[in-house]
């Protein structure tokens, strides 16, 4: 086939025929938090190289992962860092897991517009979703139930927010489970007694991020640290990146990429 193809390449050439690119693809997999990130990224990149196909899809930090640990994707998106566990199946697999810190971001805690409550502890919080506490009326608000929207086990985020703020207890049975940040706001902006958490690439008007221990949820607060619901945005890979991958990612951790990162809510690292 080789050869087939450098004689192509020699009779288009004595023709005066421009011979074809040939595109280079990379796959892109995992966190819903970071997918923002990766896919305007990715349709930036493209439009300056026409060369390069980047196929970028979500599904959640754990599958990400598990796709660069069976080789299929090139790059994994994670809200979380790798666990040992998957270095050890990693490392049975013949793979070497590289990291890239690729932005920061917080985890807002986000409520109807119309809940009047708009300031929160941390221990409210986290009372809130695991069972502690049912009716808003116990933390300051009206005599509602309190509707818990949770991301499902599979999330990066789920898993810094039960680190974070849940001190690794479980969710309450009742809460309603979701595979995205999109579908947690979606569901909250719908919900008048709801309470969930996103990214900060993921509030708008639709829903009321609150305050946690007197801190609002912001690009400055995270950076300085004020916000104690902060994380980092891993990509993944395996090995050392190369030929596209590499590309891409020195793309998305330098200037520009980091400039976009912010335009899309998060905070960027430069």
């Amino acid at each position: 086939m080789k050869n087939v193809t450098k004689i192509l390449f020699i009779g288009l050439a004595v023709l005066g025929i421009a011979m074809p690119v040939f595109a280079e693809k990379i796959v892109v997999e995992g966190s819903t938090t970071v997918l923002p990130i990766a896919q305007k990224a990715a349709e930036v990149y493209m439009q300056k190289d026409p060369g390069a196909d980047i196929s970028v899809r979500g599904g959640g930090s754990s599958v990400g992962i598990a796709s660069i640990i069976d080789g299929s994707c090139d790059i994994a998106d994670s809200s979380r860092p790798i666990k040992d566990t998957e270095l050890e199946k990693a490392a049975a697999n013949g793979r070497d897991i590289k990291a890239h810190v690729v932005a920061m971001d917080g985890i807002a805690v986000v409520l109807h517009p119309s809940n009047p409550i708009s300031a929160m502890t941390k221990s409210q919080v986290k009372d809130s979703f695991t069972g502690k506490v049912s009716n808003w009326s116990q933390v300051g608000g009206r005599n509602e139930k309190i509707v818990a929207i949770s991301r499902d086990t599979s999330s990066g985020t789920f898993e810094a927010f039960m680190e974070l703020v849940l001190d690794k207890q479980k969710v309450r049975p009742d809460a309603i489970m979701q595979a995205s940040n999109q579908a947690v706001a979606t569901t909250v902006a719908r919900t008048p007694n709801a309470i969930g958490y996103v990214g900060l690439g993921f509030l708008s008007d639709a829903i009321k991020a609150v305050t946690i221990d007197g801190v609002m949820p912001s690009k400055e607060t995270v950076l300085t640290g004020t916000y104690k619901i902060g994380r980092p945005l891993f990509m993944y890979t395996n090995g050392a990146p190369k030929g596209l991958a590499k590309e891409f990612l020195d793309f998305v951790k330098g200037a520009e990429g980091q400039a976009l990162a912010d335009e899309l809510g998060y905070v960027g690292l430069k």
